[in-house]
């Protein structure tokens, strides 16, 4: 991919644009570091190894509490959304937390591109950096839509490939730390085997030929026998399915550690993985030349990318099919079939028409106890995520479902009570089936 050519001036040692915006340059990337807050934790450690192979210098943001909510709430009105609070807030804690030198920082930010407010998180972010005197700080935007670039930060398609990969490995290590962790003899052991394989990995990327698809699909088979081997007591637990918007959904920082409680109360948790909103995204583009009349190359293209991606997710599944002691992932065409009859492909909003099919997916694979996790005031994920539960109740009166709005003035109290009388109402269930 070629850089693009542009006219910028200096100031101060600082590149900008013709409008004004901070500019990050190939030449930034040997003493800059960059700020990135985190989403999912084991994903992004191995993102923050393969961006360093890449040849820039990463930190992850992993500070949570109140604080970060009501640094957010300085610097972004409180009528944008939670997700944007929180990582706003939290990239602005971290620049004015005295840690770095803000004249070699840059902040990263992904974006979706969609037609919800996240498509506005760079603009909010600069906004911020302007209000608090920072607006040299370049601000970088992590997306697969051309939203913004940035000279020093373009990623060729091997790259993304290779960043795929990580993805791939996440979700691998996430759902079958899941499996484990409820149920492990020697408390610990689900974590620091994740722990084990995320710096197994990342040093293995420092060598190119670890790169490539074949060592990368023969390293599935030997991360799923690792875990097979812990000592597990598998006793009936309520079986709990995560989903919703999809910070709040895989993010601690915006759930609240939802997953660590569930897992308190005695719960087995799933949650889908990353590459499904991926492939979601992906083929939303087909879905809009066929429903809206969008350009049909972007159509092809986005075909051959989406078969290609769910080849890999077929790997996945493969591989945790052969240990015959975990569950695999179901497939993602498969995800896509679930959700007929209930909600059509061209509500594709936000989360769109995913969310309500991963909650049926959800259903039928036997996690009928389900929390919608939903930052408050999210209109697009009210509609497929709180203004779907009724149709789907009716049809499946097994599913337990709850909606929990996340926001900087919810109670955390509130919300847990409301998901132990959920769990009250599963384990209500366990003991029934128990007797029958």
């Amino acid at each position: 991919m070629k850089e693009r050519k542009m006219n910028y001036k200096v100031i101060d040692g600082v590149a900008y644009d013709e409008h004004g915006d901070a500019l990050f340059l190939e030449e930034n990337k040997k003493d800059y570091t960059l700020l990135v807050p985190t989403m999912l934790p084991i994903h992004f450690a191995l993102l923050k190894q393969m961006l360093k192979e890449f040849g820039y210098s990463v930190e992850l943001l992993e500070s949570k509490g109140m604080e970060v909510a009501q640094t957010g709430l300085k610097y972004v009105h409180n009528d944008t959304c939670y997700p944007a609070t929180l990582v706003i807030g939290q990239l602005m804690d971290a620049v004015l937390s005295g840690k770095y030198d803000t004249h070699k920082i840059a902040l990263v930010i992904s974006q979706t591109g969609g037609g919800c407010r996240a498509s506005n998180y760079l603009f909010l972010l600069k906004k911020a950096l302007k209000k608090a005197g920072l607006s040299y700080i370049p601000v970088l935007s992590f997306n697969f839509s051309g939203l913004d670039t940035q000279p020093g930060f373009r990623f060729t398609i091997p790259q993304f490939y290779n960043l795929a990969k990580c993805l791939l490995y996440g979700d691998l290590l996430m759902l079958l730390k899941n499996q484990c962790l409820p149920y492990e003899v020697n408390k610990g052991e689900a974590d620091r085997l994740v722990q084990f394989w995320v710096e197994k990995l990342s040093n293995e990327f420092k060598d190119k030929k670890n790169l490539k698809y074949k060592h990368v699909k023969a390293n599935f088979e030997p991360i799923v026998e690792s875990f097979s081997k812990i000592e597990l007591n598998v006793v009936p637990k309520p079986k709990v399915g995560i989903v919703g918007e999809i910070f709040v959904k895989y993010s601690p920082l915006g759930n609240n550690d939802l997953e660590d409680f569930l897992y308190r109360e005695g719960a087995e948790v799933y949650v889908p993985g990353l590459l499904d909103f991926m492939l979601y995204c992906i083929y939303n583009n087909v879905i809009d030349y066929d429903f809206y009349g969008m350009k049909k190359i972007k159509a092809v293209v986005s075909k051959l990318i989406y078969k290609f991606l769910l080849k890999k997710e077929q790997d996945i599944i493969d591989a945790v099919k052969k240990s015959g002691k975990f569950v695999p992932p179901s497939l993602f065409d498969d995800t896509i079939k679930s959700r007929k009859g209930y909600i059509s492909k061209g509500v594709k909003m936000g989360e769109g028409w995913l969310l309500t099919a991963e909650m049926i997916e959800l259903v039928e694979r036997g996690f009928g106890n389900i929390i919608c996790t939903q930052p408050f005031g999210c209109l697009p994920n009210h509609i497929v995520g709180k203004g779907m539960m009724k149709e789907i109740r009716e049809r499946n009166p097994e599913a337990n479902i709850i909606a929990i709005d996340y926001d900087a003035s919810a109670s955390k109290i509130n919300q847990e009570n409301r998901i132990k009388l959920m769990l009250s109402n599963a384990k209500e269930k366990l003991l029934e089936n128990k007797e029958d």
